[in-house]
């Protein structure tokens, strides 16, 4: 492999337009002004956990806005992983990647929808009728398919046909809850997790 050689007369061509360019001045504000400033260059850092799973990486959540304590008045920009965390050491998976288009997305849906069975629309509805619905569901199941004693004569006190599964962005203290509801309350065996899933 042979070394680039440079010839003296390259040189001084090389010298001479450098001592020209000084002396006219280059002015490097117009190619500053040209250089794209990074999203995250105005923004508040707010470290948080992420909500998905029983992992509990750390996040760093950029908005610009009121420090992020009220998302209404802030607009989130940005959501990493916190790099100085010992368990995800700035990793994220893919829910967790995510996390910004929890709060800011266009195709969010914000109000009840429901679609009849056999129906091919869904229809808009409110929060009481759901509720309502729900709740008369989970009656009427409990009442048809309730097990009091199994076949042996012991009491058990089951209800296997009917199931819940929680959100995997609940945290601690409403799976408490739901556990509580629907096992303590409605001897509902099946509960599940689905962050597990």
């Amino acid at each position: 492999m042979s070394v680039p050689t440079m010839t003296r007369r390259t040189f001084l061509k090389v010298g001479v337009a450098g001592a020209a360019v000084s002396v006219f001045g280059f002015d490097v504000k117009p190619a500053a002004a040209q250089a794209r400033s990074l999203k995250i260059d105005r923004t508040t850092e707010t470290r948080s956990v992420c909500p998905y799973c029983a992992v509990g990486c750390s996040v760093i959540i950029h908005t610009l806005g009121d420090k992020a304590r009220n998302v209404t008045g802030s607009t989130v920009v940005h959501v990493e992983g916190d790099p100085d965390s010992p368990v995800n050491r700035g990793t994220l998976c893919s829910k967790g990647a995510t996390l910004k288009d929890d709060i800011v997305n266009d195709r969010r849906i914000t109000t009840l929808r429901y679609r009849a069975p056999g129906s091919d629309r869904w229809e808009e509805k409110s929060w009481e009728w759901a509720i309502d619905r729900i709740a008369h569901l989970i009656k009427q199941t409990r009442d048809a398919k309730f097990v009091a004693k199994d076949h042996k004569g012991r009491t058990i006190n089951a209800l296997t046909a009917m199931a819940v599964v929680g959100g995997c962005t609940d945290s601690n203290e409403n799976n408490y809850l739901i556990q509580k509801a629907f096992r303590a309350g409605l001897s509902v065996i099946p509960v599940e997790q689905q962050a597990r899933i």
